[in-house]
């Protein structure tokens, strides 16, 4: 008789503190399109690319850092703003003159839409929706002893913040020039789910982040190390929703985290939710009940990699 599966143990049982998020992964209709509006609005570069069959994987990035992976599907539908998937890729920068520089350079290209500012409390962020009818966030944290805690939770909220105003204090000559340059990283991950305690038990009580903000109507915000949230869920357009059907948007949602060990204790804490996944010794790839797909891969994981790793 097999032997029942243990409980992870008490320090496996939330994810390290030292986790980040990865390239997000996005399966495309018109790759030409797609690949130069990411580069033209938001200073992504072409690093590498390979074909799969008919498939043509695309990773773009800043400097040698991978940000996002395209993955031409031109057979694919477009996928519905109602179903589980995406509802952004945030990008991170370091200061609010990086932050200008790459909003200044968004609004530029006609191929995406502005469609919003906001003052988060933590962050202040700008959205955009690519060609596809993918949402993009582009932020700046203010600083964690800014951040306030109510009963043990991070506050946060979406006050209006004026665009030009924010411009006009942080747009340089300098700063547009230098934004190429500049490293980026992404940030968050914010998911469309079709039901939030289901996306809690995968993701803070399988994955193993830590809730920062329950009580926000219709979503749950999440991360490691205290962070104001890594990996969030909403149920705003698609409350209700089953798992998703093949179509473009949301490929994979990658995380990274610093050892085997750490990868050791997900893969127990996902046996003990009794869920499925894949091990190749270097990543766990696992997905949630409407069949996003997530890879937690250990450091190192080169171009090559990535345009290996397989997508939902």
């Amino acid at each position: 008789m097999d032997r029942p599966t243990e409980p992870p143990a008490v320090h496996e049982r939330v994810i390290t503190p030292a986790m980040a998020m990865d390239a997000v992964t996005l399966r495309v209709g018109d790759l030409d399109v797609m690949s130069g509006y990411y580069g033209s609005a938001f200073a992504l570069e072409p690093l590498q690319e390979r074909s799969h069959g008919r498939e043509v994987h695309r990773v773009l990035g800043r400097g040698s850092t991978p940000m996002l992976r395209l993955v031409h599907t031109p057979d694919l539908p477009a996928g519905d703003q109602r179903q589980a998937g995406l509802f952004h890729t945030a990008l991170l920068f370091d200061d609010a003159a990086a932050l200008a520089a790459t909003v200044y350079r968004a609004v530029q290209d006609p191929r995406g839409t502005f469609t919003g500012s906001s003052d988060h409390l933590v962050s202040e962020a700008f959205y955009f929706t690519d060609p596809e009818g993918n949402g993009v966030e582009l932020y700046v944290d203010r600083p964690r002893d800014q951040w306030v805690r109510e009963r043990g939770q991070i506050k946060m909220g979406s006050a209006w913040l004026d665009p030009n105003a924010y411009l006009r204090s942080h747009l340089t000559e300098a700063g547009l020039a230098a934004a190429p340059s500049r490293s980026g990283q992404v940030g968050h991950v914010h998911l469309q789910v079709g039901d939030i305690p289901a996306a809690r038990a995968f993701y803070v009580d399988a994955l193993g982040l830590e809730a920062t903000l329950a009580d926000f109507p219709g979503a749950l915000f999440a991360s490691a190390g205290g962070y104001h949230h890594h990996i969030a869920m909403n149920t705003w357009n698609s409350a209700g929703a089953g798992p998703r059907a093949a179509s473009l948007g949301l490929g994979d949602v990658a995380i990274t985290v610093p050892g085997r060990e750490d990868l050791d204790a997900l893969a127990a804490r996902l046996r003990a939710a009794s869920l499925p996944f894949a091990d190749d010794g270097r990543s766990v790839t696992v997905a949630d009940p409407w069949d996003t797909q997530v890879t937690v891969s250990v450091p190192g994981t080169s171009v090559e990699d990535l345009l290996a790793r397989p997508t939902s």
